[in-house]
């Protein structure tokens, strides 16, 4: 019988665990990179300064709260190189890239910032020219961190890149009270554990009184 509930208060703090591990759970606001491929987004396998579209190419940017890449948000709306160059004409010696910009909901936006409206646009640069060079001729001004961390496309954000926030969009404050501290154990796990000391050392001393 003590075995039984000891089990069945343990499998709660379990549960309580767990939920607090996901009410902490955290993700990143940052600007993610995608290529077209036919009628679907996949994540791109090199950064804007890297990749080298082909003329003709759909290529997009979207800035969201992500967890990684496998988590992150899809540029929104309607792709198509016909229609977002319609009215940028071929010419020789350069390539058309078209460029899907989605910036975002007011959720996912930095305090105090809303994002512009998504547009896209059609970059006409230099053959041999980078999806970040495309990018800065028509969507500057760019901002880039320390590691060319794509920061910001028209602007926007005016601060922050790649920060860390906590579930809900917003930035994960510096802890200062007791209701957790890093590393350590949040209040509901700690009650939890007490919890499972108090009721099981009062099965305990219930078995011995009845044996006594």
């Amino acid at each position: 019988m003590i075995r039984r509930a000891l089990a069945v208060l343990l499998a709660a703090l379990v549960l309580t665990a767990g939920a607090a591990q996901a009410a902490q759970a955290t993700g990143y606001r940052y600007w993610s990179f995608w290529d077209r491929d036919g009628g679907s987004w996949s994540y791109a396998s090199l950064g804007p300064s890297l990749s080298r579209p082909d003329d003709g190419d759909v290529q997009g940017f979207r800035f969201a709260v992500s967890e990684d890449s496998q988590d992150a948000t899809r540029p929104r709306g309607a792709a198509e190189f016909a229609v977002i160059c319609a009215r940028t004409p071929a010419r020789d010696g350069k390539k058309r890239v078209a460029l899907v910009l989605d910036f975002g909901t007011a959720a996912d936006a930095p305090s105090g910032e809303r994002p512009p409206a998504r547009r896209t646009v059609c970059a006409r640069v230099a053959p041999d020219a980078t999806t970040a060079d495309a990018l800065a001729a028509v969507a500057g001004p760019l901002r880039y961190d320390s590691n060319a961390l794509l920061c910001a496309i028209d602007g926007y954000p005016r601060k922050g890149c790649g920060e860390q926030v906590a579930s809900g969009g917003k930035p994960e404050a510096t802890n200062t009270s007791s209701d957790d501290s890093e590393g350590g154990a949040s209040v509901g796990l700690v009650a939890g554990v007490a919890a499972v000391v108090v009721l099981g050392g009062a099965a305990i001393w219930q078995a011995r009184r009845r044996r006594g």
